[in-house]
């Protein structure tokens, strides 16, 4: 036996059009971001200019996705998934960066005669005081 339904209309108004529409475009651009990203990776050849690919349009590009998805789905309870993992890569994707870095200053892979200022020579050069 199959029963007959009404056709269920939906009715979209132009404001929901030009934010999906909007949401559309964003995505689109987060996603040429994360791919810069991943070209620059790939292309840069020491680390300091292969950290500024990886940190700066990942995080753009994820900011720009994430209001897409707010855009597109518009609620609250989409925002509260969205903003702790926009504050949480805002917080560790310059930390991890920097002591990637570091790291690459301490085991000598990274040109110093690249570097217009070299902070850390003087920090490695004299030890610490002893006793605090």
């Amino acid at each position: 036996m199959i029963l007959a339904t009404a056709p269920i209309e939906v009715t979209a108004s132009p404001l929901d059009a030009v934010l999906d529409t909007v949401a559309l475009v964003l995505i689109l651009v987060g996603a040429l971001l994360c791919l810069t990203a991943a070209i620059g990776l790939l292309r840069f050849r020491d680390v300091p200019t292969r950290l500024h690919a990886a940190t700066k349009p990942q995080v753009l590009g994820l900011i720009v996705i994430c209001i897409a998805i707010a855009l597109s789905l518009r609620s609250w309870a989409v925002l509260a998934f969205i903003v702790p993992i926009v504050l949480m890569q805002l917080a560790t994707a310059p930390l991890s960066a920097h002591m990637v870095g570091r790291q690459a200053y301490r085991n000598g892979t990274l040109d110093r005669a690249a570097l217009y200022t070299d902070e850390l020579r003087a920090s490695k050069e004299t030890p610490p005081a002893a006793g605090g």
